[in-house]
Parts: structure tokens; C-alpha cells; sequence
């Protein structure tokens, strides 16, 4: 399969020809926060722009032409404020960032918008949403495919659907499937912490440390694998390739 062109990387006039309806543009969203002693402060972003590129070819093997956008690398990340090297922008922000990005590339009647968002704090979700309502009540057409909502969270295990998986064996996996940076000695030296971060963050944003996270991961680490890796990335890209070709035949078809 081809992989989706970037387009950034494309001149003024390659994109004045890319950017028309039909068009899928994959704006992969991370942040900059801590993730244990053994994944890096970008590993959102790897995730995502790992799946945006799966995704576009899937998308591509289906007829429809995918661009893959710069990767958003800031959101709302209250949750590991206390750690060095973690940089939380406000909920407002990014709801108006992605706003303004789908007025810019994606236009009435231009290409879609695919937001490929791997940061889970409930606080950024909620900014994605209100995105998308935003985008929609001024003819832009945003779609957000939600891996928290059913029926997506109930395929990708059991340590994601209990809500714990920051840093955990969930998206350890999936860095080490794309190739990222993981520190393999701290990995398999941590040991499981099955705190459930979904349940204790109902009650709002909470410091990692106050929730049973002294060293920022949740959930057990020494699990992943690529293997693991490799059979999420297939479900979040088809979830991602599904939502954004139903949103283009919806757009088609007047529904």
C-alpha cells in the first residue's frame, strides 16, 4: 500500500491541486507530557502519526487520496503538569487551533478533515469535540474518530478499556511497534501499576501522583510488545479510514 503524501512537504501549486472535495486531510494530535522512565515526552505523537499514516493507506487501497498534515505535538495535559519536560496548553486553545486549521485547508465544499488524536485526557477530548461542533456550525467538515467510545474501546484490550493505560502496555506497544524510542531496561524493570485512571479522573483533572502515578505510567508495561503493537495500530487506522470514508459518502450522498 502508498503511503499518504505529506503536505508539507508539497509545493503551493502541488497543493492547490491536492486540496479539493474528496480529499482526506490527517491531522495527527499528541502532546508533550510525561510518560514514565521509559517512553519519550512525544509518544502521543508517535502514536498518531503512526496511525494517520496507516490510515491513509487504507484509505488510498479504497480510492481516496489522504494528505498527512504536520503532527499538533501540544494539548491539554493537566494531569502530568508536575513533571518536567510536560508543556499543557488550555482546552480553549486547542478547540480554536483545530478551528482555525479546518477554515484554512478544509473550506465548505473542501477536503475532510480527520482529527487522529492519541491523547486521552478526558479535558483534551472534550476540546476535540467542541471542535468539531465549531467547524460544523461554520461549514467546515471535521470528523473526530473517538477510540474512547463504543464500539472502539472495547477491542483494544483490557488495560485500555479499565483506563489504564498511560504509559502502560497499551500505548508502550504501540511506540514500539512504529519504531520509537523505548528505554528497555526501565521497561521491564517497572512493575504493573493497575490503578484504574479513567474511574479516578470522573471526578476531573488530577495530578498523576495524587492518582497512584509517581512515575507517570499506569498499567504494566513489561507486557507490550510489538506483536500487540501491530494488531492495535490495524484496529486505530481502520477506525480512523472507516470514519473518514463514511464521512466523505455522507457528504456525497446529502445524508
Amino acid at each position: 500500500m502508498s503511503a499518504p503524501r505529506r503536505l508539507a512537504e508539497l509545493t503551493t501549486e502541488e497543493a492547490a491541486g491536492a486540496l479539493r472535495a474528496g480529499t482526506v486531510l490527517l491531522l495527527p494530535l499528541g502532546s508533550l507530557e510525561a510518560h514514565g522512565p521509559h517512553l519519550p515526552l512525544e509518544t502521543d505523537v508517535i502514536i498518531a502519526v503512526e496511525t494517520a499514516r496507516r490510515a491513509g493507506e487504507l484509505l488510498a487501497a479504497r480510492g481516496i487520496t489522504a494528505l498527512l498534515l504536520p503532527p499538533l505535538p501540544y494539548a491539554t495535559a493537566e494531569c502530568a503538569r508536575s513533571f518536567l519536560g510536560t508543556a499543557s496548553v488550555p482546552a480553549e486553545t486547542v478547540t480554536a487551533q483545530i478551528v482555525a486549521i479546518a477554515h484554512a485547508l478544509a473550506p465548505t465544499a473542501g477536503p475532510l478533515l480527520c482529527l487522529v488524536n492519541a491523547h486521552l485526557e478526558p479535558a483534551h477530548l472534550h476540546a476535540l469535540r467542541a471542535a468539531v461542533s465549531a467547524a460544523e456550525g461554520s461549514g467546515c467538515r471535521v470528523v473526530f474518530p473517538d477510540q474512547t467510545r463504543r464500539p472502539h474501546v472495547e477491542a483494544l484490550g483490557e488495560e485500555f478499556r479499565r483506563g489504564g493505560g498511560h504509559a502502560g502496555g497499551y500505548e508502550t506497544s504501540l511506540v514500539l511497534a512504529a519504531g520509537g524510542r523505548v528505554d528497555e531496561a526501565a521497561r521491564r524493570g517497572l512493575p504493573a501499576n493497575p490503578a484504574d485512571l479513567a474511574a479516578a479522573l470522573r471526578n476531573g483533572p488530577a495530578d498523576f501522583r495524587a492518582l497512584g502515578g509517581e512515575r507517570a505510567y499506569f498499567g504494566d508495561p513489561a507486557a507490550a510488545s510489538c506483536v500487540e503493537g501491530e494488531r492495535l495500530y490495524s484496529l486505530l487506522a481502520g477506525m480512523v479510514a472507516d470514519a473518514a470514508a463514511a464521512a466523505l459518502d455522507s457528504s456525497d450522498t446529502g445524508r
